[in-house]
């Protein structure tokens, strides 16, 4: 039986801003998405046969359901490639749930990815970003990892270069900040529309921050890590403001929200800055996570076939 086993990473958002509608009724955005050491395992084993079923075993049990984005994956997958046998999915989750950090989306381009190297006609890759992007707008992020920029819903993905391994001390509040609720609190601090009055400036700003052409060299970690939706999730949740003031406070050179949260992270220039950070944060009601940034090489690199 043919078995693939690897690592679906979790991923912080360095930057997230919030633009106009679009026709669809989504906002634009632009972020940049950034893998790290923090993952999900899991393995695949498929059986060709002439009836189709998926089996999903998982160390959390509440999420062995139809609805889990892995399982629905799959399904996708072999729908659209007319592929039919029984796939077992073992996962082991260890990316927090609701926090930002892309723990479900990550999984389930992990399925995509793993699947589609254990098929013997595997689809093309325009396929399977076309699946990923059906199934959210990160999915499709996680097909490639590393470094890139999100654009449209996000789900538009390019690659930007990779920068050279930075450290990050993560900390994973045990609450759900929703991003629908983000949303709309985000649409009601503005006024009732979500669309910003100083959209060129904060184009600009987020240009620059990542040094992209037509903007300045990246000056400030700020202008890049700016989340726009600190200010209304930080009002839902206060204590995120103030996790966010510590890490500065013990030595990281900046910190963001990830996503609508509710994960916060710092960044240090070394593992042992992150390690000695952790120290100085004091008792938080989090779990708290010492990882690295990862590449896309590494991502790629990071499967293991057998059988």
């Amino acid at each position: 039986m043919p078995r693939i086993s690897g690592r679906a990473f979790a991923k912080v958002n360095l930057g997230l801003r919030i633009l106009d509608r679009r026709p669809d009724g989504f906002h634009e955005l632009r972020t940049v998405y950034q893998t790290i050491s923090l993952a999900d395992r899991i393995e695949l084993t498929w059986t060709p046969g002439r009836t189709g079923k998926i089996v999903l075993h998982c160390n959390r049990k509440d999420l062995e359901t139809p609805d889990n984005l892995v399982v629905q994956a799959a399904e996708a997958m072999l729908q659209r490639t007319g592929s039919r046998g029984k796939l077992h999915i073992s996962l082991r989750k260890h990316v927090p749930d609701g926090a930002g950090l892309g723990g479900g989306s990550s999984d389930a381009a992990a399925a995509l990815t793993g699947l589609s190297r254990l098929l013997n006609r595997p689809p093309a890759a325009e396929i399977l970003t076309e699946i990923a992007s059906s199934l959210g707008s990160d999915v499709p992020f996680f097909l490639q990892g590393g470094r890139a920029i999100g654009v449209s819903r996000g789900e538009e993905v390019y690659p930007l270069p990779e920068s050279p391994k930075q450290w990050l001390l993560l900390l994973a509040p045990r609450l759900h900040s929703s991003t629908p609720e983000a949303y709309r609190d985000l649409a009601k601090a503005r006024q009732g529309g979500l669309t910003p009055l100083d959209k060129p400036r904060i184009i600009s700003v987020f240009s620059s921050g990542i040094g992209v052409p037509g903007g300045r060299a990246a000056q400030s970690p700020a202008g890049a890590l700016a989340n726009d939706f600190e200010e209304t999730v930080f009002h839902r949740f206060p204590k995120l403001a103030v996790l966010k003031s510590r890490l500065i406070k013990v030595g990281a050179r900046d910190s963001a929200l990830s996503g609508s949260g509710s994960a916060l992270f710092g960044l240090f220039a070394t593992r042992q800055t992150a390690e000695d950070a952790v120290g100085g944060l004091g008792t938080v009601e989090a779990d708290v996570f010492v990882v690295s940034t990862v590449t896309r090489r590494q991502c790629a690199a990071a499967w293991r076939q057998s059988g």
